[in-house]
């Protein structure tokens, strides 16, 4: 019941219609109870005794039953649809508005993709069960009561068929719905496992497509579909006995009513109107049952959809604002106090970074090193709580960055991360992210210091050139200096680049940090990059090394005193050549030495 309150909660302004939509109902199912009644006065006041003038004022009764039957049945529909499509435009909109408040670790908890199914298939099959209930949950029940009641009226006898096959019928019923329920919050997770195979490969097409992958990801999700079908078909083969139960519940009460109703016309217990009454109320209570039915395999399905909304509504963000939050940041400064860190998501409870303790003045430019998996992104999520750390304190400013309004911090701190971003829109829309209110002026000032331009004036729209979804038609390279650009319009505190020079060249790469030197200078900069090239205006670099640092000192230092930094350094300029830092084993794992190793020649 507590889940229904919460989904319930959500009708809003769609109240009014939720009401109307049972109260027409319930006149049209007054109005249809009494036309098998009225029926049997025609036949046995007017067909039976010849009265013509009964025949046409019944029929003519009947008619006007019928007709406005039809037309509250029809109100009934209408109230019911808009209430139902209101309510699920409310869940989505705060499933949406739910999600936007929640951290990495939240996002993390759900996935993306079970995020998208909630927001889609589980929304939707709430709505069906919803507009089910307003319409058909309501006119059934009181079509059945109000049936036995007349029928018990005209016969208590006879209407012991009635009460017999119900009881029947829902033990079926009640015993299919147990059975099916469990089933389907089985079927809903499998829909995440599907959603996450199409997402993945539609984001990453161009590398299925240029590894040649097609097969082996259409063997993945052919895996995924096959198992949502069998879970399906074992669901809907217990729900299948459904429509079997009631239809020899129909015929058998139409048999024993036909038996016993004709001993009871010869016996003179009731008349021949009154037995086609009954009939006709075994048809309104049967067609209920059948009605009600339904609704057990909507609720059957929709119980477990309403279960994974109300999941993702009641989570609570693992980040938020504290009382009486800090409203501004005075400075650049950065100091990592003994932090440590683990991704509670993986569930193996090993710390991603283990006693970092190291500052940063403000206004600095830092480089940072390190090899795949050794915390360099994660680092820096810190410095803008993305993340909230297990241990230690993370400054900014001075101050602990859980003692800021989290909209304040990140206003701060702007991040260009590792996978660059842009929406579908102009060039413009996607540099106003970064200031709202940017002028024309700005937006080209912030693309000269990060040497965007030069492409977007050679564009015949210029800065109104549109940009396809996820920046498809554009270059990395170019993606990577809106991004950037998009950054500076933000004035920041300081400014994270998590390997977003990547991809341009690297008199580009300098031309961009000689920009920042000379643009934002009080701004403090941390680079994380593979490129050594990348640190030639940096005041000191970071060293990572499997969570932990390794060194943090000015180059020149770094090359006398920590060899992961030398053997780097060395690769890279060897022949002027430039090597990707990684650590598959020891922290003084060299990825150019393999190269000129005929062994590896060979294997390549």
């Amino acid at each position: 019941m507590d889940i229904v309150k919460k989904l319930i909660g959500q009708l809003k302004q769609y109240k009014t219609a939720a009401l109307l939509a049972p109260v027409f109902t319930l006149a049209a199912v007054g109005l249809e109870v009494l036309i098998p009644y009225v029926m049997a006065l025609l036949i046995d006041e007017g067909i039976a005794v010849g009265d013509i003038g009964k025949v046409f004022k019944w029929g003519i009764i009947m008619l006007l039953c019928a007709v406005l039957a039809l037309m509250v049945g029809a109100s009934s529909g209408i109230f019911g649809s808009e209430a139902s499509t209101g309510l699920a435009a409310n869940l989505r909109d705060a499933l949406f508005e739910k999600v936007q408040t929640y951290s990495f670790g939240n996002i993390d908890k759900f996935s993306t993709a079970g995020l998208v199914t909630r927001m889609t298939t589980d929304v939707t099959n709430v709505q069906n069960a919803f507009q089910m209930v307003l319409t058909i949950a309501t006119r059934a029940p009181i079509t059945l009561v109000a049936s036995l009641v007349m029928c018990l009226i005209i016969s208590p006898s006879l209407s012991v068929v009635f009460f017999v096959a119900m009881v029947l019928l829902g033990a079926a019923l009640i015993f299919i719905m147990l059975k099916t329920m469990p089933m389907f919050g089985n079927v809903f997770r499998r829909y995440d496992d599907l959603n996450s195979s199409v997402q993945e490969n539609v984001t990453a097409i161009r590398v299925v497509k240029a590894f040649v992958r097609e097969d082996h990801e259409s063997g993945k999700f052919e895996k995924a579909a096959n198992e949502l079908h069998d879970l399906f078909v074992a669901a809907e083969s217990l729900l299948a006995w459904n429509n079997p139960v009631m239809m020899c519940a129909i015929y058998g009460c139409i048999i024993s009513l036909s038996w016993f109703g004709t001993h009871s016309i010869l016996a003179g217990q009731i008349t021949t109107g009154e037995l086609t009454s009954l009939l006709g109320y075994v048809m309104n209570i049967l067609m209920s049952l059948m009605m009600l039915t339904m609704i057990f395999v909507m609720v059957s399905m929709s119980a477990a959809s309403g279960q994974r909304i109300v999941e993702v509504l009641d989570e609570q963000p693992e980040i938020v604002s504290p009382e009486n939050a800090l409203t501004e940041v005075v400075d650049g400064s950065i100091d990592f106090d003994h932090v440590t860190f683990s991704y509670r998501s993986t569930g193996t409870g090993e710390a991603t970074l283990e006693d970092l303790d190291f500052q940063i003045r403000s206004g600095e430019t830092i480089g940072i090193l390190g090899g795949t998996g050794s915390g360099k992104s994660t680092l820096v999520s810190l410095i803008s709580r993305l993340y909230d750390v297990d241990s230690g304190v993370v400054r900014v400013g001075g101050q602990d960055v859980r003692a800021y309004d989290t909209e304040v911090l990140r206003d701060a701190v702007a991040v260009v991360l590792q996978q660059n971003t842009l929406f579908s829109g102009t060039i413009l829309d996607n540099l106003r992210w970064g200031k709202e209110d940017a002028t024309l002026e700005e937006c080209k000032a912030a693309c000269r210091a990060a040497c965007a331009d030069e492409f977007i004036d050679r564009f015949p729209d210029g800065y109104a050139t549109v940009i396809d979804q996820g920046g498809t038609n554009v270059s990395g390279g170019q993606r990577q200096r809106l991004c950037i650009a998009r950054a500076l319009l933000k004035r920041p505190r300081v400014l994270i680049l998590d390997d977003s020079t990547s991809a341009v060249d690297t008199a580009t790469d300098a031309s961009i940090q000689r920009a920042f030197a000379e643009q934002i200078p009080d701004t403090t900069k941390l680079i994380i990059s593979q490129r050594v090239s990348s640190f030639g205006a940096c005041d000191r670099i970071l060293v990572l090394d499997a969570g932990r640092v390794s060194a943090f000192a000015p180059e020149a230092e770094l090359l006398e005193t920590n060899q992961i930094y030398r053997d780097v350094y060395e690769a890279q300029n060897k022949a002027g050549s430039e090597a990707d830092f990684d650590e598959p084993g020891s922290s003084s794992y060299d990825p150019m030495s393999q190269r000129n190793d005929p062994a590896f020649a060979n294997e390549l």
